[in-house]
């Protein structure tokens, strides 16, 4: 192979390399991680919160995670997008009182609650308070789901944690396989939602089928407004905890009112796993929040 040959493949090599990288996210070191904040303090509970921040976190979105299980077990230390960082995005991940303490809406008013104090405290982490998501997986993912749908619903703000005269707005959620509409669950999943002792029973005071008024409040295709913010789904195929009923509900619900979803179905997967949160559809949730945070002029 002659000198101009080699000189010519390094070349193709390189520029190969560089187009290779314009397509590749710009990669930051999660520098710090804060843990155990309190948020809030409810008749002697403390509620707190982690904080994972991005090396250069001025200006970062925030992505507010908020558990799974059930509304009756799991922690803020199962943060599943605590890798968020490394693309330059804030993340908090939240606690909330469990259906054994508190009946919901206690649980979506802690959300909120939290969204608050971050909002009020943006400054002084560094993350900018127009640009707050949510994220839940599971249980979480309800929560997420009724963040976005009930920016309006007074009843379902609350008051915990106070900084009431800020917002609990948010410019975007994503549910993982999260229940979205408590009357078909009861018709669905019977065993789960209205037996006693199941995680609706449970969260609701009562069955699902026969506490419809409140199956309604706590579901978010209950609440679907021209006004809610964009939407994104993750559901596995093979989902027996939480049906995959439950999210083409939603879909159906912001379709019909001309709202932003996208629904990524999992072929195979089952109620969590890694696949939902690494490779293609960790990519996918990145351009989500790229894009919203782009939409946004603040």
């Amino acid at each position: 192979m002659s000198h101009k040959t080699r000189q010519s493949g390094k070349l193709y090599i390189c520029l190969i390399l560089f187009i290779i990288g314009l397509f590749i996210p710009r990669v930051e070191s999660a520098e710090k991680m804060i843990k155990d904040i309190e948020y809030a303090n409810v008749q002697g509970q403390s509620l707190k919160l982690d904080l994972y921040l991005p090396s250069e976190p001025r200006g970062s979105g925030l992505v507010v995670w908020i558990h799974g299980g059930g509304w009756r077990k799991g922690n803020k230390s199962n943060c599943f997008i605590n890798w968020l960082p490394k693309y330059g995005f804030s993340v908090a991940s939240i606690s909330y009182p469990f259906s054994n303490v508190a009946k919901f809406p206690a649980q979506l008013h802690d959300c909120k609650g939290a969204v608050r104090w971050l909002r009020a405290n943006a400054s002084k982490y560094g993350f900018n308070p127009n640009k707050i998501f949510v994220a839940g997986a599971s249980a979480g993912g309800h929560l997420a789901a009724l963040m976005a749908t009930t920016g309006s619903h007074k009843f379902l703000e609350g008051v915990t944690g106070g900084n009431l005269d800020q917002s609990s707005s948010i410019i975007g959620a994503i549910d993982y396989y999260g229940p979205t509409d408590f009357v078909l669950r009861s018709k669905t999943q019977p065993s789960r939602a209205n037996e006693k002792g199941s995680v609706v029973y449970d969260l609701l005071g009562g069955g699902a089928h026969e506490k419809i008024a409140a199956a309604k409040l706590a579901s978010a295709c209950y609440h679907v407004s021209n006004d809610d913010q964009p939407l994104l789904v993750f559901h596995g195929t093979r989902d027996r905890t939480v049906l995959i009923d439950q999210s083409k509900a939603i879909e159906t619900k912001y379709k019909e009112a001309g709202l932003s979803i996208r629904f990524y179905t999992i072929e195979g997967a089952g109620h969590g796993g890694n696949v939902f949160y690494k490779d293609e559809n960790a990519k996918r949730l990145i351009t989500f929040l790229g894009e919203q945070m782009k939409s946004k002029t603040n």
